[in-house]
């Protein structure tokens, strides 16, 4: 899968890769489109595209950008089955299964431990494997979200991220409301264990929160669909200095943030959230790799219900329709998933 353009994608062929001294080749069963990240790659908005990125000084500078177009390959959840190895020791490998990051292509080349780390079980299904990074960012704001047991939270945006977030702060003791404008991505998070789900068109969310907990408002606000008016609103859902994690991926300028209303007279804490890392007073026992596990096994043992995000499943072939239907017809679906045509 190529982006060889603003709002431009192509599919490509290539050499399948072969593995080397210690590296495993997998063909790819299932990959799954991000419809926040991989759309502002696709839409050209990604600051990638226009800035560079020094990642020793972890910020953004003017200068050539980091990244360029043709962008092969983007994408982070795949789920494959190795097929081929480069060293005989990694042979018991070969027909398993396993979960990891190498974009939408039809075959990979990783190092044998790093699939080792992310094998499925052998009576695991295959396709829920495509959410378990997506899944590591939902639990990861959830752990900066720091929610007890009886507390209000409430998640803005229920695409794939806010869904799975909104899951795990219920199973984290959360009384969870859900805010998103589309009444079927509302109806959804109800069938998965919401409370409450409200039409920020139609309410004033910081409104009802407060009507319905004495008028202290929420305990956390989770606000995960990278839009600026949401996280105006989470703020001013958020009750007096409480916390506010922003998880989304936020595009330009944030024009609708009023930052001397509540945030400053209410002593809002907002928190970023980015699956680079995680929370320091849990770094010594949490990272990405614990996180995307868990939520795996969460899904086997049946606390979380993943595979009813899935939408649309689609041919690899049709890839770039299935992006056009995301950037334009972004309602209709929620997780879209390509199938590689191979059996699981």
């Amino acid at each position: 899968m190529r982006f060889s353009a603003p709002l431009t994608a192509e599919v490509v062929d290539v050499e399948d890769p072969r593995p080397g001294p210690g590296e495993v080749r997998l063909d790819t069963l299932y990959s799954g489109i991000s419809a926040g990240t991989e759309l502002t790659v696709y839409r050209g908005s990604n600051p990638y595209l226009s800035k560079v990125w020094d990642p020793q000084r972890r910020f953004f500078t003017p200068g050539e950008a980091t990244q360029a177009y043709p962008w092969d390959g983007m994408g982070y959840e795949e789920v494959g089955r190795v097929v081929d190895v480069g060293s005989a020791a990694d042979g018991g490998l070969v027909g398993r299964l396993a979960w990891g990051v190498w974009g939408h292509r039809s075959s990979a080349v990783r190092p044998a431990e790093y699939v080792r780390s992310r094998l499925l079980p052998a009576d695991a299904r295959a396709l829920p494997g495509i959410f378990a990074k997506i899944g590591a960012i939902a639990l990861n704001a959830v752990l900066d979200a720091d929610i007890h047991v009886g507390e209000e939270v409430v998640v803005f945006g229920a695409g794939v991220p806010g869904q799975i977030t909104a899951q795990l702060a219920r199973l984290n003791g959360g009384r969870v409301t859900v805010v998103d404008l589309v009444p079927a991505r509302r109806a959804l998070a109800l069938q998965l264990g919401a409370r409450t789900a409200l039409d920020p068109a139609v309410d004033d969310v910081a409104a009802v929160v407060r009507r319905a907990t004495a008028n202290r408002g929420a305990d956390v606000v989770i606000e995960i669909s990278g839009n600026y008016a949401a996280l105006q609103d989470a703020v001013r859902t958020a009750a007096y200095s409480s916390r506010v994690v922003a998880a989304g991926f936020f595009q330009g300028p944030g024009a609708p943030l009023r930052l001397g209303e509540e945030f400053h007279h209410n002593r809002i804490s907002i928190v970023g959230s980015q699956i680079s890392g995680v929370a320091p007073h849990l770094q010594h026992r949490w990272d990405e790799l614990r996180m995307s596990n868990s939520v795996l096994e969460l899904e086997r043992d049946g606390h979380l219900r993943l595979e009813e995000l899935i939408t649309h499943v689609v041919d690899a072939e049709q890839a770039v329709a299935a992006f056009d239907l995301l950037d334009t017809s972004g309602d209709e679906a929620l997780q879209v998933v390509l199938d590689y045509g191979i059996a699981a």
